[in-house]
């Protein structure tokens, strides 16, 4: 799964984000159904050559929205979709449709050449104006 995970430490985005928003994505996609198991905290640090610390906030964060739980010695795992839970999340199925669009995107973009913090920027400030 780690190898599904990059980190940019050019990037004006803190690595602990950079990771929580990529496991995210990928349990929005299906990539990661519920109760898929992720690696180790050491693990996907020594992966990616960060300290621990850094992922374990990243699975923090996961946590706190309801996407992962942690368990003592089972380790960290997708979470099943949220039921009435405080402040979760849970998964929510993309449609097909939607994830064309993104795949459209992102070509447009690259034939741009324009960079995914470009990307993302101008995906966020849309979303910030409640685009349609």
């Amino acid at each position: 799964m780690s190898a599904g995970i990059t980190v940019d430490l050019r990037s004006a985005t803190p690595p602990y984000e950079q990771i929580r928003s990529q496991i995210s994505s990928l349990i929005a996609l299906g990539a990661l159904a519920p109760g898929s198991r992720l690696p180790t905290v050491r693990s996907l640090a020594a992966d990616l050559g960060i300290a621990a610390g850094t992922v374990a906030r990243a699975y923090k964060e996961l946590e706190a929205t309801g996407l992962v739980d942690s368990r003592r010695r089972g380790g960290t795992v997708v979470a099943a979709p949220a039921t009435g839970r405080p402040g979760g999340r849970g998964t929510v199925p993309v449609p097909a449709a939607v994830q064309a669009a993104v795949d459209h995107y992102i070509a447009a973009g690259r034939a741009a050449h324009l960079s995914d913090e470009v990307l993302l920027d101008v995906l966020r400030g849309k979303l910030g104006k409640g685009a349609t």
